[in-house]
């Protein structure tokens, strides 16, 4: 490393902790030393000049003024406890409090504050209570205040809930008395910055190898996809994902409420909603983009999360040749995916014939993919169904590969395989008029599997 580099280095991490210790809960004795120096610091420093500094030359400050506090006091503590406090310091006047460890820890996949005096996160897709605390909900306040503002957003009683996000990309929600009876509550949904890939979901269980080269072939292929799961399900990573295989000659427009995407294409245009100002005026809505986005001339449109009036556009898009889009839903199943996307539909206000607007579905959507989290943690891809057309009333569906679930092991992990059904799909002649060459045998019900599914 050169030595300019390394000179720069050494200031960056002047006074910091080691990383292992930045995680640990500062003991009561640390506590209160804390509570005392940021009381004389707010004292005897103008926090409102630090604004104007680089995140480097304000944490210098903070340091030394908090070095010099402590020997005027005569704190007595070891120099890592010292480390200790005045990193959460630092995080107090220029991040997000005692959040801090817990964002910086990357076992953490969502942090949950439930009021001032109760955090917890969930690792391994399991929840655990952890022992950071706020001193009270003023606190918490000021802190959600902190995150809201910095995007453009506010918070407050005649506006008690908001989604927002970190400079990182995490997803955040906040709701705020009268609405939250206990007190503030803060949710924030971890922005992965090393993506999953292919090989990772593979080695998780969440895929197959062979339910791998279907999907690489159906986006390809430029087929409809709807990811459809519950909340934590893991839709956004698989979504991610499935974006991989897009061409990079295409390009991609995505529509979402907060972004939260990493597609690795060069030519992608990234939209993101817009609330309501104070006056309630100036809000952009995900149909907005959805219309917007037809203008703007993609190859594919990709949109984090349908949940409203934008599924119309959405399936009118997907059926008048703008195919090859991807977007996801909560649904429980892809059954009800379906349902909810003829509900969606309705929240436009225009009144459709049932027949007509399920056969308007069945048109644009071709494949649904259900995906997960079981009770060990895990996410999983649980059935990946092609929509056939219309019988009679309803809209009727293959499932293609399946979950096969045996039951739990000793530890509580979910037994099971996922593989084909033995089903070979329609869309296979799509593939191969696009010159998209996928073995029949990929479908094919092996013995294997088929005696897993004897046995449940």
């Amino acid at each position: 490393m050169p030595m300019k580099e390394a000179a720069q280095r050494a200031i960056d991490e002047e006074g910091a902790p080691p990383e292992d210790d930045r995680l640990k809960s500062l003991s009561p004795i640390e506590r209160e030393a804390k509570d005392l120096i940021y009381q004389r610091l707010l004292k005897v420093m103008d926090l409102s000049l630090i604004g104007g500094l680089a995140d480097r030359e304000a944490r210098h400050q903070i340091r030394q003024i908090c070095d010099m506090l402590m020997s005027e006091h005569q704190v007595p503590l070891s120099l890592v406890s010292r480390q200790r406090i005045v990193k959460r310091i630092e995080d107090e006047v220029l991040g997000l409090g005692p959040l801090e460890p817990l964002l910086a820890d990357k076992s953490v996949s969502d942090i949950l504050v439930n009021g001032s005096g109760q955090v917890y996160v969930e690792r391994r897709g399991r929840l655990e209570l952890t022992d950071v605390t706020f001193n009270s909900d003023a606190h918490l306040l000021n802190i959600i205040d902190r995150i809201v503002s910095a995007v453009g957003r506010r918070i407050d009683e005649s506006s008690p809930m908001v989604d927002a996000r970190l400079k990182d990309g995490s997803r955040v929600n906040a709701i705020i008395p009268p609405l939250a009876i206990d007190g503030p509550s803060l949710s924030i949904r971890r922005f992965v910055v090393e993506m999953l890939s292919i090989d990772d979901l593979i080695s998780l269980g969440s895929l197959t190898k062979p339910l791998t080269d279907v999907l690489s072939a159906v986006v390809r292929a430029r087929l409809n996809v709807l990811v459809s799961g519950g909340t934590g399900a893991g839709k956004t990573t698989l979504l991610n994902i499935l974006s991989g295989f897009i061409p990079h000659s295409e390009r991609i427009v995505t529509i979402e409420d907060s972004a939260e995407l990493q597609l690795r294409q060069p030519h992608v245009v990234r939209l993101e909603t817009r609330p309501p100002n104070i006056e309630g005026r100036g809000a952009v809505t995900q149909r907005d983009l959805v219309r917007n986005s037809l203008r703007m001339r993609p190859d594919r449109i990709v949109i984090g999360e349908v949940r409203g009036g934008e599924a119309l556009d959405m399936l009118q898009a997907m059926n008048t040749g703008h195919d090859g889009s991807l977007t996801t839903i909560h649904a429980n199943s892809p059954r009800d995916a379906l349902g909810r996307v003829e509900n969606m539909v309705s929240m436009t206000g225009i009144a459709f014939p049932a027949h007509a607007l399920r056969a308007q579905i069945a048109s644009a959507i071709d494949i649904i993919i259900q995906i997960e989290r079981h009770e060990d943690g895990r996410r999983r891809v649980v059935s990946l169904q092609e929509t056939n057309g219309m019988e009679g009333e309803i809209i009727t569906t293959s499932e293609i590969f399946r979950f096969n679930r045996r039951g739990l092991d000793a530890a509580g992990n979910v037994l099971g395989e996922l593989g084909p059904t033995g089903v070979v799909p329609g869309f296979l002649r799509r593939l191969r008029e696009r010159g998209i060459e996928l073995p029949i045998e990929v479908f094919r019900d092996d013995a294997d599997f088929a005696a897993g599914r004897r046995k449940s």
